[in-house]
C-alpha cells in the first residue's frame, strides 16, 4: 500500500488571485538586477524526451538550478534581491545595476544579515553578503550536515548549528537580530514580518523570466502541469502565482512535500483553508524542506492557484535523484539533490505506479501533458547524495 497522500485543493479559487506581489513588472524588475550580477547566467532549461516517452507524456522540462551562480542552488536569487533592496534604501536610492550600489554602499555602516536556514538560504545570504562587501551570521538546526555548514562558513559568514529545529532555529535568529541589531532576512513570514520575506519570493521570479524566454527554443512543448516543492512555501508561492501571468489558469499545480514536514498539505486538509503546522518529528533527508510552519504570505497565493497538495516519504524524493543522475536515451543528466528531486520523482510515481491512477486521472496527466519541474539544489550534501545513488538507500515506496 502507498505511503504517499494527496488533497484536491478545495480552496482553489484562481479567479480572485491577486497578483500585487508576484506580477511580470516584479519578474521583470528581479531579472534586471540579477543580470549585473558578475557571473550571472540563465540556469539551463533541459528537456527530457526519452523520460517523457517512457513515462507516456508528451514533455518533461527540468530548470536546473544547480548552476546558478555556482552555489549549486536556487535560493541566492532571493536572498541577493532582498539584501540589495534593503541596501538601496539605505542609500535612499532605488535599486539600479549591482555596480552602482556596490559603490554606494561603500559609503555605509557595515551591515550584519542574519538567518536561520537548512542549508541553501544561509550559503545564498552569506554569497550577497559577501559581494556586497557586508557581515552575514546563519544558524543552522539540528541534524544539519557539516558539509553544509562548511560551505557556508567559506563564503565568509558566522555559522553555527543549534540544537533546535528549523522553526525554532528562526525564533531563535529572530530574537537574536533584535537584540544584536542585525538585519534578519528570514525567507518565511510571521506577523509583523512580511516585507523582507516578499521581497525573497519576488527574487526568486528571475527562474521564470528565464522560464518565458526558453521556452520559445522548445516548440510545441506549453506547459500543462507544474510540480513544486513545499517547505514554507515561499518558492512555490512565488513561482506558482508568476506562473499566472503567462501560463494561464488551466495550468496544474501540484505542490509536493516530505512526510514529516507537510505543513502545506496539512493546511490544504483544513476545512477552513487557515494554516495547520506540521509537529513533532520534522526529520526527513528533504533537509531544505523540514518545515513545520508555512509562510502567509505565500499561504495566500497556494490555497488560491494549487490543484493539489501531496506528502510523500523520501522514497520519492531518492527515485528522483537516481532518474535524473541516469538519463535514458540522450536526455541530459541532472544532479539533484533531496530537496531537488522530489517533483521528479513524483512525476515517475503518478506515471508508474497504480496505486496513484485516481490521482494521475484526477490531474489530467496523460499522453497530452507537458510537465515543468525545477532541480531547486545539486548534491549539497555530496555525503548522502552517494549513499542515495550509489549504495540506493531508500530503494522503494
Amino acid at each position: 500500500m502507498t505511503s504517499i497522500y494527496w488533497e484536491m485543493n478545495k480552496h482553489k479559487n484562481s479567479r480572485v488571485f491577486y497578483q500585487s506581489m508576484v506580477n511580470k513588472e516584479e519578474m521583470d524588475k528581479s531579472l534586471s538586477f540579477h543580470k549585473s550580477v558578475p557571473g550571472y547566467t540563465p540556469s539551463p532549461l533541459s528537456s527530457l524526451n526519452s523520460l517523457a516517452n517512457y513515462l507516456n507524456i508528451q514533455g518533461i522540462l527540468v530548470k536546473d538550478e544547480s548552476f546558478r551562480f555556482n552555489l549549486n542552488s536556487f535560493k541566492a536569487l532571493g536572498s541577493s534581491y532582498a539584501a540589495a533592496i534593503l541596501l538601496a534604501r539605505e542609500c535612499r536610492d532605488e535599486l539600479k545595476s549591482f555596480e552602482v550600489l556596490k559603490e554606494k554602499v561603500k559609503l555605509l555602516p557595515l551591515h550584519t544579515f542574519a538567518t536561520a536556514t537548512d542549508g541553501n538560504h544561509g550559503k545564498g545570504l552569506a554569497w550577497a553578503s559577501k559581494i556586497f562587501g557586508q557581515k552575514s551570521v546563519v544558524y543552522m538546526p539540528v541534524g544539519s550536515s557539516d558539509s553544509r555548514l562548511n560551505a557556508i562558513r567559506e563564503l565568509g559568514a558566522e555559522a553555527y548549528i543549534t540544537e533546535y529545529n528549523y522553526d525554532d532555529t528562526v525564533r531563535l535568529v529572530s530574537d537574536l537580530s533584535r537584540k544584536y541589531g542585525w538585519t534578519l532576512v528570514q525567507d518565511t513570514a510571521w506577523e509583523n514580518y512580511t516585507e523582507i520575506p516578499t521581497l525573497i519570493m519576488q527574487g526568486y521570479l528571475t527562474i521564470l523570466a528565464e522560464i518565458k524566454e526558453q521556452l520559445k527554443e522548445f516548440q510545441n512543448k506549453g506547459i500543462t502541469h507544474v510540480i513544486l516543492q513545499g517547505g514554507v512555501g515561499s518558492f512555490a508561492g512565488a513561482i506558482a502565482g508568476g506562473l499566472q501571468c503567462f501560463a494561464g489558469t488551466s495550468l496544474k499545480t501540484i505542490v509536493v512535500e516530505p512526510t514529516k514536514a507537510d505543513c502545506l498539505y496539512q493546511s490544504a486538509c483544513s476545512k477552513d483553508g487557515l494554516i495547520r503546522n506540521a509537529s513533532g518529528d520534522l526529520s526527513t533527508m528533504m533537509a531544505g524542506l523540514s518545515c513545520g510552519e508555512p509562510n502567509p504570505v505565500s499561504w495566500d497565493i497556494l490555497k488560491d492557484v494549487v490543484d493539489c497538495f501531496v506528502s510523500c516519504p523520501d522514497e520519492v524524493t531518492a527515485r528522483g535523484m537516481r532518474v535524473l543522475g541516469n538519463p535514458l536515451g540522450k536526455d541530459t543528466r541532472i544532479i539533484s539533490g533531496e530537496s531537488g528531486a522530489v517533483p521528479l520523482g513524483l512525476l515517475f510515481e503518478l506515471c508508474t505506479n497504480n496505486d496513484l491512477l485516481q490521482l494521475k486521472n484526477s490531474l489530467e496527466l496523460d499522453s497530452s501533458s507537458s510537465v515543468l519541474v525545477i532541480n531547486t539544489e545539486g548534491n549539497t550534501d555530496p555525503v548522502n547524495y552517494r549513499k542515495v545513488c550509489w549504495n540506493g538507500i531508500y530503494p522503494n515506496i
